[in-house]
């Protein structure tokens, strides 16, 4: 399961930008502010249902992206959720609690990720309200170390949160793509249902797709988008974010 959060642009980008072996399960765009939002990717043998919560989201306040899975006959129910650091915190606290009543059943488990922008180094007010809502599901933290470095600061904003009676291992995943690290984390007990027949696919390159991918490129204003950018890491992670988007649209997936 990936989850990512923030910093994806539109529609029709994150659409097309598949990830090798998995496939997008869940999404949520802005439709007014510039780039942002949530989504959600699965392993492409992992059959699961799309939880539909576009009527919560709001747009920096709460976006929030679910899917289902059925697992050993517990229903899994998977949250990536982003809240800007300005924002209405008891807007959001409310209505991410209305989020989970809904939800929630007795053969039903949460795993909630996401970027909350609550600096969980930290102990205040807002923590401790948070902390007493996900408690009521027996859901706590599992991060334990910083997620985003900058300025000389240190901060753990980003987190996942899981039934207090999972065994875990969790560990963070440093890749220099963004100024928030991933994380990983690994729960042993669930049985996945893999089918080991699934079909594999490949890249459609030809000389038409070939042609599609320089044209793409052609179109794309890297004078403003990319070297208009006097910061060397957003210059490269622009190039690279372009560079891709163009790659996955013109070379599709075909299955082999």
């Amino acid at each position: 399961m990936i989850c990512l959060t923030e910093h994806y642009l539109k529609n029709y980008e994150i659409d097309a930008t598949p990830i090798s072996n998995y496939k997008l399960g869940a999404k949520y765009c802005r439709n007014k502010l510039k780039n942002g939002g949530v989504c959600i990717y699965i392993q492409e043998a992992l059959k699961f249902t799309n939880t539909n919560l576009q009527k919560h989201c709001k747009e920096q306040d709460i976006e929030i992206a679910a899917l289902q899975l059925k697992l050993n006959k517990k229903n899994i129910v998977i949250l990536c959720i982003y809240r800007a650091p300005s924002v209405d915190f008891d807007y959001f606290l409310n209505k991410f609690h209305d989020i989970l009543n809904s939800l929630h059943n007795y053969r039903m488990e949460f795993i909630i990720c996401g970027d909350i922008n609550m600096n969980y180094l930290e102990t205040n007010n807002k923590k401790k309200q948070l902390d007493y809502l996900l408690v009521t599901y027996n859901l706590i933290g599992t991060v334990y170390f910083p997620t985003r470095t900058a300025n000389n600061s240190a901060t753990l904003i980003d987190n996942i949160f899981i039934d207090n009676r999972r065994n875990y291992t969790i560990k963070p995943c440093i890749n220099g793509l963004s100024d928030h690290d991933a994380h990983l984390i690994m729960l042993n007990i669930f049985s996945l249902p893999f089918n080991d027949s699934e079909p594999t696919y490949i890249r459609n390159i030809n000389k038409d797709t070939i042609a599609e991918f320089q044209l793409q490129l052609s179109w794309e204003q890297w004078d403003n988008n990319i070297f208009g950018n006097n910061i060397v890491n957003d210059m490269f992670n622009n190039f690279l974010n372009t560079y891709l988007r163009c790659y996955y649209s013109s070379f599709l997936k075909k299955r082999s």
